[in-house]
């Protein structure tokens, strides 16, 4: 006859993909209620300044690689369904094919590379926050500047356009990467390291 309380090694087992998925959803909503402040538009430009590039960031600095991936492609699926999600109560699947698109599938890729650098480290101190976070944003640049630029079929408009949105990012990078440092002081155990299983 089999004991019919499970052993303390299986409860922890089968609350870990809980645990995981749990923190997904709250950085993808976390994601959503960033875009309930409203987007500034440069003059001439259809992408708004928005303060939702903030949630890809933190949801790498603070979940890691797998799951802040993940969030962010559970927050973008969420959009193309139909859902207000974005900045300024937009959603559905042609937010991908504007201007605004490349940063969008972006933040995607721009949560994956903040882990893997948050998660390199032993401990991740302030200026490795700051480092994951500036190359967040230059992997989201990456995607988002050649998208706008065939949008526009004009690379230069398309590059100096984005320089607008340089100054409010830098400024992001710093709020982000304060915030994340704090949180892992509090949770220091929150992002895998390199090598676990987590």
């Amino acid at each position: 006859m089999t004991d019919p309380v499970q052993s303390p090694e299986r409860n922890s087992g089968s609350a870990q993909p809980a645990a995981d998925l749990a923190r997904i959803v709250v950085f993808a909503a976390f994601t959503a209620v960033l875009g309930t402040f409203p987007g500034i538009y440069l003059a001439g430009a259809a992408v708004p300044i928005v303060l939702q590039n903030m949630g890809p960031l933190l949801a790498g600095s603070v979940l890691g690689a797998r799951r802040g991936a993940a969030s962010m492609l559970l927050f973008l699926a969420l959009v193309a369904l139909g859902l207000p999600l974005l900045s300024g109560g937009r959603g559905g699947i042609g937010q991908f094919f504007g201007q605004s698109g490349g940063f969008l599938v972006g933040w995607v890729f721009s949560a994956l590379v903040v882990g893997l650098i948050v998660s390199a480290v032993r401990r991740p101190t302030l200026p490795v926050l700051l480092l994951a976070n500036l190359a967040g944003v230059a992997v989201d640049y990456l995607f988002g500047v050649p998208f706008m630029a065939w949008i526009l079929e004009d690379v230069r408009s398309a590059v100096i356009l984005s320089l607008g949105f340089v100054p409010g990012d830098l400024a992001k990078v710093v709020l982000v990467s304060l915030v994340a440092a704090a949180v892992l002081r509090a949770f220091p155990n929150t992002v895998p390291r390199k090598g676990s299983r987590r």
